[in-house]
């Protein structure tokens, strides 16, 4: 079958600008939760626009997934800092983020919103979950598991996660992975790596390291030793963003027992506010904003919500600054490489495991659900329609179908 000839790289995505309106774009489109925001990461950036290859953009997925935080936010981060250097970063975060977290402060300052979405759109967002996700297995499966040891290590990866869901299970599988590829797997030694453009010297990377963990130890003790309340939830919300190993769901006990326990948010509003983040594209951690909005802190609603979303941000941007420059150079090593491989087919069991929970079990519940997801699977991978066209399709089938 002909496929149509991906778009290539050009010199005008390189200004902040141009990622910035390419991320809004996606955060205005991206529904599903993290591990849909990574198939639409990949659809964009390594089979439309060329900015990496396969490989390096699971290696990328790999390395966030092993950091505390929002991985496809991580992501999305790394993609903008090796094309736009920091207020590349900066605009990736803003372009993907934005759209959710002014959608979730609005609705936190006026709760009248709360039931506005009709249900049949909301479960055609599910449905089209399920399309994307189920678009990068195939995809990242025909080009990361091309063997049987490897297909193996993928579908192992997937039962282990099923079966063991707790919050270190994937880091200890990766782990695992990376082992197995090192003892079994031997790399060509003469594929080609392609490399990120970072712009990021090991000596940021050390600084942006060391100010992560001063923050880490240094806000609970600036926060005790002045009473402050913004003080406080700054203190909370970075350390929920530096210590959540998995992102998306998982942050949601951590975010309770930061608000709703020391009697900042009530429970019902806490509910109401994860029902909203539900119905809006864009990463769960948005969530914060929410919360901050609804907060009393004699500050206007809508500062103290950006607050809380910057608090729980920061962690991400000076971990992946961190880490990439030792990345970059890790990964081109030939035992790295082999510790890759065995990672990469971890990271699609991951991802097929995920198809299946969260993502199959809450959206595919009649034969109808069936067929409409079929549908957009079809119209992505064979039709190759672009997501955010069969996002809105998917949504307004759902409602004609209420």
């Amino acid at each position: 079958m002909t496929q149509a000839a991906p778009r290539r790289s050009c010199e005008a995505d390189r200004s902040p600008w141009s990622v910035f309106l390419i991320f809004l774009r996606l955060g205005l489109t991206s529904f599903g939760g993290p591990v849909a925001h990574l198939g639409y990461f990949r659809d964009e950036f390594v089979v439309r626009r060329r900015w990496l290859a396969e490989r390096s953009y699971a290696d990328l997925v790999a390395l966030c997934q092993f950091l505390p935080g929002p991985a496809s936010s991580q992501v999305g981060l790394a993609l903008g800092l090796s094309r736009a250097g920091y207020r590349g970063a900066l605009a990736a975060w803003a372009g993907f983020t934005l759209p959710s977290a002014l959608a979730l402060i609005a609705f936190a300052s006026s709760l009248v919103y709360q039931n506005s979405l009709n249900a049949g759109v909301l479960q055609g967002l599910k449905v089209v979950a399920v399309a994307v996700v189920a678009q990068a297995v195939w995809g990242m499966a025909r080009t990361l598991c091309p063997d049987r040891l490897r297909v193996t290590l993928m579908a192992s990866t997937a039962v282990a996660v099923l079966l063991l869901p707790f919050i270190w299970a994937q880091p200890l599988i990766l782990v695992i992975a990376g082992l197995l590829g090192l003892w079994l797997i031997s790399p060509a030694t003469n594929e080609q790596q392609d490399a990120l453009p970072l712009q990021v010297s090991r000596r940021a990377g050390s600084l942006a390291l060391a100010l992560f963990f001063i923050l880490l130890l240094g806000l609970p003790l600036l926060a005790a030793l002045i009473p402050s309340q913004m003080l406080a939830l700054v203190d909370s919300f970075y350390r929920v963003g530096s210590l959540v190993f998995g992102g998306g769901h998982v942050v949601l006990p951590l975010l309770e027992a930061e608000t709703v326990q020391p009697g900042w948010v009530d429970a019902d509003t806490f509910l109401a506010g994860y029902g909203a983040t539900q119905a809006v594209p864009g990463p769960l951690f948005t969530f914060s904003a929410f919360l901050g909005t609804t907060m009393n802190t004699g500050l206007p609603g809508w500062i103290a919500g950006l607050i809380c979303l910057l608090a729980i941000f920061l962690p991400s941007f000076l971990l992946v600054i961190g880490a990439l420059p030792f990345w970059a150079q890790l990964r081109h090593s030939p035992r790295t490489q082999a510790a890759l491989a065995g990672i990469n087919a971890a990271v699609v069991g991951l991802l097929l495991a995920a198809l299946y929970r969260p993502v199959w079990t809450s959206a595919i519940n009649t034969a109808q659900d069936f067929a409409l997801a079929l549908t957009a699977f079809v119209a992505l991978v064979f039709w190759k329609l672009p997501p955010w066209l069969v996002v809105l399709a998917t949504a307004a089938l759902g409602w004609l179908s209420a």
